[in-house]
């Protein structure tokens, strides 16, 4: 959803509407909440709600409540209450949705009550500004700091407070760290009060951003908000090859799409039977090796027979099972598994004229071969060509002068001469030093 100044051009290219971020709409920002109740008017004798969400670096969003009865809309710069001085942010949400957004937070409106001052000024915007052009080369020199002290953590970003009264780090670490030393070292090069916050990898990841595996934006940097727990199993029961390169996500945890669909799959699941259950025939017992979820297929293979794998329906499987149960076997699985039809792959014509599909499956053939077989075909060409325009020659003349014997000596002349045939070489024979001479 982008705003109207970001939509597409006329000849097809985005527009871009070079706010850096600070859209009219706020559609363009991370986790953008869409107001719907926006075109909807308050009933008689209600007042507005007087809370605002009010958005910061990288997604962080707060709600502050407008004692001043402030007349805001989205994407207006204010100052708000800070623990100490004070910060700018944007409005990003204003009017009935805000109470919805607090009460699906637990937000207390009654105890943790924070308040915004007024509109920002120009003056508090360029202080704003020169403070967030700092933060990239601080951030260099911090890492280069925390290396040197050789501490395991990380400096993943660092944010200016509005009014460039104070600096927050946020670092990653896998163990806890002891950065007293390392603060002392901000606030000597810095000269900054200086407030170090833990994050873990998946915040970090929703606050810097990133291009996932699928080719889009990563999810918790746009729209998921809260972070629930990814276990193994959740690729197990989508039968997933348990690859952590493919499974892990930019954070380096688990993929967090991993159970967007892992309930439909559950539900999938009940119907087939459990895959360590096993088939009992005269020929042999049979395991599951392998199941496919959308057609409803297993493959099963006899004990020390693991290369021929059987398949069969999640029914027969059943019917097979329920057969056991009554201490019964059946005669094989091939019984099974020849009622059992494949359907055949769809094979693509080219039906609109275009070039083949394969046609770069084809070898290449040796170009060289080629070119020197032309070559040596042009001269020929060229006598034949001759022959030709002499005959067409010859046709535009009158039939007398064609039987004309000075006509006749002319086209003999114009026929190529065939090639004299080379005489194979006949190879001397060898004079061997081993063997008497004959002669003598």
């Amino acid at each position: 959803m982008a705003c109207q100044s970001c939509a597409t051009g006329k000849d097809g290219q985005p527009k871009g509407c070079k706010n850096n971020g600070t859209c009219g709409t706020d559609s363009c920002n991370k986790l953008t909440v869409f107001d719907w109740l926006a075109n909807m008017s308050v009933p008689n004798g209600e007042k507005p709600f007087d809370w605002v969400e009010v958005r910061f670096k990288n997604g962080r969003k707060h709600y502050y409540h407008n004692a001043e009865n402030l007349t805001l809309s989205i994407g207006d710069i204010v100052a708000t209450q800070a623990q100490s001085g004070h910060d700018i942010g944007m409005v990003t949400l204003t009017g009935e949705l805000v109470r919805v957004q607090i009460k699906r937070k637990r937000i207390d409106t009654k105890n943790d009550i924070l308040k915004i001052y007024r509109k920002a000024s120009q003056k508090d915007i360029d202080i704003w500004s020169e403070a967030r052009d700092k933060e990239e080369p601080m951030k260099v020199k911090a890492r280069q700091f925390a290396i040197d002290l050789k501490l395991q953590m990380k400096i993943s970003d660092i944010e200016f407070q509005g009014d460039s009264s104070k600096a927050t780090f946020y670092y990653t670490a896998e163990e806890r760290v002891d950065f007293r030393e390392l603060i002392k070292i901000y606030a000597r090069e810095f000269r900054i009060r200086i407030e170090m916050k833990q994050v873990g990898f998946r915040q970090e990841a929703s606050r810097l951003g990133g291009i996932g595996s699928c080719g889009r934006e990563l999810c918790c940097s746009t729209w998921l908000t809260d972070f629930r727990s990814v276990s193994t199993s959740a690729a197990r029961y989508q039968q997933l090859s348990l690859n952590p390169q493919k499974l892990a996500g930019q954070c380096g945890k688990l993929k967090c799409c991993l159970n967007y669909e892992l309930d439909s799959y559950l539900d999938a699941l009940k119907a087939f039977p459990k895959a360590d259950t096993k088939l009992y025939t005269e020929k042999g017992t049979a395991v599951c090796q392998k199941t496919d979820i959308f057609k409803g297929h297993m493959w099963y293979a006899y004990e020390g027979e693991w290369m021929n794998w059987h398949l069969i329906t999640t029914d027969q499987a059943s019917e097979i099972i329920a057969i056991n149960k009554k201490r019964e076997k059946v005669a094989s699985l091939e019984e099974y598994a020849v009622d059992l039809v494949e359907d055949e792959k769809t094979e693509f014509e080219n039906v609109v004229g275009q070039d083949s599909l394969t046609r770069f499956d084809s070898p290449k053939g040796n170009k060289k071969r080629k070119n020197n077989r032309n070559r040596n075909k042009k001269p020929v060409q060229n006598k034949v060509e001759a022959k030709n325009n002499n005959t067409n020659a010859s046709k535009g003349n009158t039939a007398n002068k064609s039987n004309t014997p000075k006509a006749k000596n002319q086209a003999n002349s114009a026929k190529p001469k065939p090639r004299p045939k080379r005489k194979p070489n006949k190879r001397k024979p060898e004079n061997n030093n081993n063997k008497p001479n004959e002669s003598k």
